[in-house]
């Protein structure tokens, strides 16, 4: 039986409503472009109506994954992740909007969010009311599975000069229910969808999701992947990574960290220095972070990397924040196989790469592929470690995704016939989630010599 719905500023829980909500999305899209083909009609262009479509299109899309939260936003903020690979008559009308999810969502009331403190922090015998000496009732920023509020903890009570400036992070009520609901529905209208989101394989993303929102929605398993990685770096050059100060299965509190924005922001307005500094930063930390702690930080959504100039305001140091999804590495880091593979392939060893492949379970037994195929359907990661330097682009990135997922091109065909083992899932989403990132960041970044600086392998014997 559906439970109540809470505030409509909160996050909506019955299921039957979020599921109209989503079902009306491919509704809306429809009735948009009957509409257009009357304007049409009436003497308005095809690429004026295509535009107006998308446009509005874009803002329902927003709307409705954003005021959801939950598996809806998540799906979302995935997407925003994506656009570079898009053909840009689709996506221009998306682009805005989708950017959005990667810094923002609407707010759960004040009074829900000391709720859950009372019950998670309070229930862990933890008096919060005590330690908290001051609490901004309005988040200072919002996602897909909660939100974060800014405060001032005081380690001892009694003692002021303890008090530290922290964020909260509080997780919405209902927030595991409503993201089963929604990716349950998201999967069903994965065909409906296709108009909406061209070129997206909706049920896979929907299932990659399923796969691993468990994980983050238990903050105690955040907690610990963070106190690991502020140990890591702590008092690094480069990086930031706020210490855990609290937490429990839904609150989770962190040390402040004072940012001038996301990489969201260095996407949308930042300098050509900017846009390279950062993204080095990003990569060097997505390879480094494995070396380090045996985890991969697995979210490399742009939200979750934050800017902090230097003492001159220039380029500085980048902060590190959301670690609910890692990927904790068997072998205490990237696989050594998964360097050597990319050594190979840069040096056209056609027998040594499909040698290899097979022996880390890329090719199954009795699967045969052409090797020169199997080649140049690597050339997205290859590619970009054959020179000095490599600068990543839309253009470049939707060269790669319209090649590969052309039915007509027999490369496409290889990617069908290739498997990919458990233990590299995560890694390969994060690889190609972080080369979208560069690619909307449009960064020139040393990619040969960071790799052969932290990925296992890489470098020559």
């Amino acid at each position: 039986m559906d439970e109540k719905p809470r505030d409509p500023r909160g996050l909506p829980r019955r299921t039957a409503a979020r599921t109209a909500r989503l079902a009306a999305l491919p509704l809306g899209y429809a009735g948009r472009s009957a509409l257009g083909l009357g304007k049409r009609l009436g003497g308005r262009t095809a690429e004026q109506v295509s535009a107006e479509v998308q446009q509005r299109t874009a803002e329902q899309v927003f709307r409705t994954l954003g005021q959801l939260k939950g598996g809806a936003m998540k799906f979302g903020q995935m997407l925003s992740v994506l656009e570079a690979a898009l053909p840009e008559e689709s996506m221009a009308g998306y682009r805005a909007e989708l950017t959005r999810l990667q810094d923002a969502a609407p707010p759960m009331p004040t009074a829900e969010v000391r709720r859950v403190l009372d019950e998670e922090l309070g229930g862990a015998g933890i008096a919060w009311r005590e330690h908290l000496v001051s609490f901004d009732g309005g988040p200072t920023a919002a996602a897909s599975i909660g939100q974060v509020h800014r405060g001032r903890w005081r380690d001892d009570p009694a003692d002021p000069t303890t008090e530290r400036d922290v964020a909260v992070k509080v997780q919405y009520p209902g927030a595991g229910d409503a993201i089963a609901s929604d990716l349950r529905q998201l999967g069903r209208l994965a065909r409906t969808l296709a108009p909406i989101l061209p070129g997206i394989d909706v049920r896979a993303l929907v299932a990659e999701l399923q796969d691993r929102m468990a994980e983050e929605l238990d903050y105690r398993l955040e907690a610990e992947a963070q106190r690991a990685f502020a140990a890591a770096y702590r008092d690094d050059e480069r990086y930031v990574v706020p210490d855990v100060v609290a937490g429990t299965e839904k609150v989770l509190v962190s040390e402040w960290l004072e940012s001038t924005g996301s990489l969201a922001t260095v996407i949308a307005s930042g300098t050509p220095e900017e846009r390279d500094h950062y993204g080095q930063l990003l990569v060097r930390f997505l390879f480094d972070g494995p070396e380090r702690t045996g985890m991969l930080h697995a979210d490399p959504h742009p939200g979750n990397f934050r800017t902090i100039p230097g003492p001159d305001g220039e380029p500085g140091r980048l902060g590190v924040l959301d670690f609910g999804a890692v990927a904790r590495l068997p072998e205490g880091g990237l696989p050594e196989a998964m360097g050597r593979l990319l050594r190979v392939a840069g040096q056209s060893d056609l027998d040594g790469l499909e040698a290899g492949l097979r022996a880390e379970g890329f090719i199954r037994d009795k699967v045969r592929i052409d090797p020169q195929l199997l080649l140049t359907f690597l050339g997205p990661f290859v590619e970009p470690t054959l020179v000095e330097e490599f600068t990543f682009t839309r253009e470049w990135m939707r060269e790669q995704y319209d090649r590969l997922s052309d039915p007509r091109d027999p490369v496409a065909a290889v990617g069908l016939r290739l498997n990919l083992p458990p233990s590299y899932l995560l890694i390969h989403r994060t690889w190609l989630a972080g080369v979208g990132v560069l690619s909307q960041l449009g960064a020139t970044a040393p990619f040969r010599a960071i790799l052969s600086e932290s990925l296992p392998g890489f470098a020559a014997d």
